[in-house]
């Protein structure tokens, strides 16, 4: 069941802006994954262990000099195709 946009699109914005790409369909998730070199690929929730641990762990992550090569996500309760094929 996909949440409202309205309530999505703050969690969206935590990791876009870091720089992290969102992969909304199967075919985004597809492309991102086919790339050479390494990729984090997030799976963005609302739950409030998203939003106190993983997303702005992942913000802090980002600013290491060692990164992954893509870092991309989904958004479980709003991209759920995409979801789906990731974890498939």
């Amino acid at each position: 069941m996909a949440y409202p946009q309205q309530l999505l699109i703050p969690m969206r914005e935590d990791l876009t802006r870091f720089g992290v790409e969102e992969t909304r369909t199967p075919a985004d998730v597809d492309r991102v994954l086919a790339e050479k070199g390494t990729v984090m690929m997030v799976i963005n929730s609302v739950c409030g262990c998203a939003a106190g641990k993983a997303r702005p762990g992942i913000g802090m992550a980002l600013q290491h000099t060692t990164r992954p090569d893509r870092v991309a996500t989904v958004s479980a309760g709003g991209d759920d195709e995409a979801v789906e094929h990731l974890r498939g």
